[in-house]
């Protein structure tokens, strides 16, 4: 057990998975998306700083790690990221757009609805669900200077 060599934190995780989804692979993203909120179920939905990545038995929780913060922060905040990246949406506040590039929804969502997205001045509503071997997105209620974009 270390809390640097082999550990598993949750906030580099997503950032690892950022940069894989700047580079295409979505895919990977939602796996690793999964395997978190997987590990996060045996946290009650609270993730720790930091767990530990010794190989689990299939149907054996992971091993929290003693002095963890649990919960934390930034391990809180991660799941956004690793949402954003799967999702693939950037946003950009300043000239009221969103754009939705080949999103992918983790294994087990068939759909996923995000309200109230504030996008400068703007809101928007979108729906993301699954359909067949694809993930669609639809924009649903616009309030205000935003528009939304899909590519791909």
């Amino acid at each position: 057990m270390s809390y640097h060599n082999g550990s598993v934190w949750p906030h580099d995780t997503a950032m690892a998975a950022a940069g894989m989804a700047h580079y295409g692979e979505r895919r990977a993203v939602a796996l690793l998306m999964g395997e978190i909120f997987s590990a996060a179920t045996h946290f009650h939905l609270r993730l720790p700083e930091l767990f530990c990545g010794f190989e689990r038995i299939p149907g054996e929780p992971p091993i929290a790690y003693p002095v963890a913060c649990l919960p934390q922060a930034w391990a809180a905040g991660s799941v956004f990221l690793m949402l954003q990246a799967a999702l693939g949406v950037r946003i950009d506040a300043i000239e009221g757009l969103v754009e939705i590039e080949k999103p992918l929804l983790p294994s087990g969502i068939d759909r996923l609805h995000i309200t109230n997205l504030q996008v400068g001045d703007g809101l928007v509503d979108l729906a993301f669900q699954q359909l067949g071997a694809h993930t669609v997105a639809i924009p649903k209620r616009r309030e205000g200077p935003v528009s939304v974009r899909t590519i791909g």
